[in-house]
């Protein structure tokens, strides 16, 4: 009986042995992968910035990768600049199925990551990867297609304004902002001490010496130059500052702003002053508040500046009154103008 069990034991142990030997000789190939289904080779997709960014902007299909036996693959769908051969693709999805959907917001942002210019028509290359496991030499790649994309931002083009305010340090310098994408309205507001200059970002978005920068024509009458400027010059003060690089003007307006109305001590009758704050560049007051209507005036005067509205995306707006419902009491009241065209206030209870 010994002997049988034994037998039985050895057998079993040769088996494995067997079953051990043929998984470390299996071999696996890559015999073969598809076509991209869509999108069409030179199909064109123009974003909308004013759309919803959730909806599906494109959706890339393609035929399954082969191999030599049943394995799970992982796909991934790459762009690049076309005429780069993928030297440094830009993933857009991974997956293990055979399809990809992108949003109008993903799909916007591949776009701008690739380098084509917001607003105006752009190029991508367009592949998948299939590979199984950790064996990246077992990578297959369907064929190129090419498609047009037409991206948008939703940031202002700003400018820097580096000066005797700030250390000359264009990195941390004020910034201005246009009304628009390729517009040269540029405007907001900055303390301003001495001289100081207006200075374009380089490719990159980045503020240095070197960039394209504006100065005074010599004149002191609001014409900016490039070549032979001279130091634009402010007394220290807090200032509404407007520079065109276009047209190749330029202001600075002292503004002293305060807070006015019924939910204010003094009613509609008069300001009380805001103090500025120069760590957090922003505007602050302490001041009991009753419910009513309120804004935010500068120069104590009716005219050019008057925040009394609120838009869509919580920035103040020029008009209209404001309205404090809160309970009865002091209020720390922050007016914060140091992102330029996207004003915001706070009142916090003390």
């Amino acid at each position: 009986m010994k002997y049988i069990i034994n037998l039985c034991l050895i057998m079993v142990l040769l088996l494995v042995s067997s079953c051990s030997d043929d998984d470390n000789n299996l071999q696996v190939s890559a015999e073969s992968f598809g076509n991209i289904i869509t999108p069409n080779d030179g199909q064109s997709f123009v974003l909308n910035p004013f759309g919803e960014q959730s909806n599906i902007a494109m959706t890339v299909t393609w035929d399954e990768a082969e191999y030599s036996v049943q394995t799970p693959v992982t796909y991934l769908v790459e762009v690049a600049t076309p005429g780069t051969n993928f030297e440094n693709p830009i993933v857009i999805g991974s997956t293990t199925s055979n399809n990809v959907a992108l949003t109008v917001g993903a799909l916007n942002g591949y776009a701008v990551q690739a380098g084509i210019t917001p607003f105006s028509e752009g190029q991508l290359d367009l592949r998948v990867k299939a590979s199984i496991g950790t064996q990246s030499g077992l990578s297959q790649f369907t064929e190129t297609k090419t498609i047009s994309v037409t991206p948008f931002t939703t940031d202002l083009p700003k400018i820097a304004v580096p000066g005797n305010h700030q250390g000359w340090d264009p990195p941390t310098a004020p910034l201005l902002a246009s009304s628009a994408f390729g517009e040269t309205d540029y405007e907001g507001y900055v303390w301003l001490d001495g001289g100081y200059k207006f200075l374009a970002p380089d490719a990159t978005g980045a503020f240095q010496w070197g960039n394209t920068d504006w100065g005074d024509d010599g004149n002191f009458d609001g014409h900016l130059v490039e070549d032979g400027e001279e130091d634009c010059t402010a007394t220290a003060g807090y200032y509404f500052l407007q520079a065109d690089t276009d047209a190749l003007t330029y202001s600075a307006t002292s503004v002293s702003w305060g807070i006015i109305g019924a939910a204010t001590p003094t009613g509609w009758d008069s300001d009380t002053d805001l103090v500025y704050n120069s760590t957090n560049k922003t505007l602050e007051i302490d001041i009991d508040l009753v419910s009513g209507p309120f804004k935010f005036r500068g120069n104590n005067e009716w005219g050019q500046f008057d925040l009394g509205t609120v838009d869509d995306d919580g920035f103040l707006q020029f008009g209209g009154d404001l309205t404090f419902n809160g309970p009865d009491g002091n209020y720390h009241v922050v007016l914060d103008l140091s992102t330029p065209r996207e004003y915001t206030y706070t009142l916090t209870q003390n």
